[in-house]
């Protein structure tokens, strides 16, 4: 029986982000409105916060806690900031960027057609988690993304 099992779970990918977050249980709400996301599973704490939860944005999978001080697990509410960024790949980035603004986040960056191919612009949501929302609108070869980025900041 134990070869039968996958070491990568059916539905997940080799990496997951895990998002510490203080309010899961409206971080869940939130990104269903915003992203389009399904909640998968929840599994409550005995305080009734939630010690694991799982959503799905697009073919990917979110793992989403409450923070825990105890087990030094702290969200960047608590801490004030994050130094994780999310880069998030959808089939209409004007759609979500605007639904998830409605929704509560605040964009940092507006959309804008990028050097490299993408149409892209970043928001945060209500609990400090940094996401880059992106359409792919070109393929470019590595020395095309080059040249447009030398042109764009004055290299050579």
């Amino acid at each position: 029986m134990a070869g039968s099992v996958k070491p990568i779970p059916e539905g997940y990918h080799s990496v997951t982000p895990y998002l510490c977050i203080k309010g899961a249980s409206e971080a869940i709400e939130f990104y269903k409105s915003a992203f389009d996301a399904r909640e998968l599973m929840r599994i409550p704490s005995p305080d009734g916060s939630i010690g694991h939860a799982e959503i799905q944005v697009g073919d990917s999978r979110i793992m989403i806690p409450d923070e825990s001080p105890k087990m030094d697990f702290r969200s960047p509410a608590t801490i004030g900031w994050t130094p994780v960024h999310v880069y998030m790949y959808v089939e209409d980035v004007d759609r979500i960027f605007a639904q998830a603004n409605a929704a509560g986040a605040t964009a940092m960056m507006p959309l804008e057609d990028q050097f490299w191919g993408d149409r892209t612009g970043t928001l945060v949501d209500p609990f400090g988690h940094r996401w880059y929302v992106s359409t792919h609108k070109e393929d470019l070869t590595e020395e095309e993304i080059g040249a447009r980025a030398a042109k764009l900041f004055g290299g050579s």
